[in-house]
């Protein structure tokens, strides 16, 4: 198990973006359906940036955690899912595969965002240097080690988190948002095969997450898939900046 500090530590700077990678997330749902004519969320005060009306006890707090906690893990949680109500929408299968898209893309938004910001600090601070090297002489002025430093390692973290979770979130499988997609653009009656596997999506992730060592599944969407796409964002923001040669 990681020391005491080094969990702490890590949740300092991982679990401001883990919290605002989740909410968004069920935002975009939210929002995307009441575009499409679903009012369900608003009505019931979830269409809100505020982190309490979408905080679940277990997938936002105390599953991390467990993730902090277990060595080699990945991070992992949820927020409470928004409702909606496919009946109030005008065009039930095609707004169902937009609604359940939004929140995927919400956390790319939020990636290529953060990648932005990492740009823009690392412009006013060239010198800057994100990684902890234990050595407080090595960072340029105060204002970097107290403010600018934090905020850029936030930031890095916000993209491999917000990328983790838009590509876990699109794996074809109910209930996750990849499976809710495939089910709305599938023909009727794969869609409804496809459907009837809700029930047991959570069983399927969790033994996709206990057997990963022997299917290599999430290993490889998280050492393979995440890392390529977090560093092409980043790359490419990074390359904005005046004067950068990459």
């Amino acid at each position: 198990m990681s020391s005491l500090s080094q969990i702490l530590h890590t949740i300092s700077y991982m679990g401001l973006p883990l919290l605002f990678a989740m909410v968004l997330h069920e935002y975009a749902h939210g929002w995307m359906a009441e575009k499409c004519g679903d009012s369900t969320a608003k009505l019931q005060g979830r269409l809100t940036i505020n982190p309490l009306a979408h905080i679940d006890p277990f997938g936002t707090v105390i599953l991390p955690l467990i993730c902090l906690m277990l060595p080699g893990s990945f991070l992992l949680g949820w927020a409470k899912p928004v409702p909606i109500n496919p009946g109030n929408m005008h065009q039930p299968r095609r707004d169902m595969a937009l609604t359940a898209a939004a929140g995927p893309g919400m956390n790319l938004l939020l990636a290529v965002a953060s990648a932005l910001l990492l740009a823009l600090i690392l412009t006013i601070d060239p010198s800057l240097s994100i990684r902890n090297t234990g050595d407080a002489e090595t960072i340029s002025n105060l204002f970097g080690t107290m403010f600018l430093r934090p905020i850029a390692v936030m930031a890095l973290y916000s993209v491999m988190i917000n990328v983790f979770l838009a590509l876990f979130n699109l794996l074809p499988i109910p209930p996750l948002d990849g499976g809710r997609i495939l089910t709305a653009v599938l023909p009727p009656q794969p869609a409804m095969a496809l459907a009837r596997l809700e029930p047991y999506g959570m069983l399927i992730l969790v033994g996709l997450i206990v057997f990963d060592k022997e299917l290599g599944i999430l290993h490889m969407i998280t050492g393979t898939f995440v890392k390529t796409l977090s560093g092409t964002i980043l790359s490419t923001a990074l390359g904005l900046r005046p004067g950068a040669t990459e």
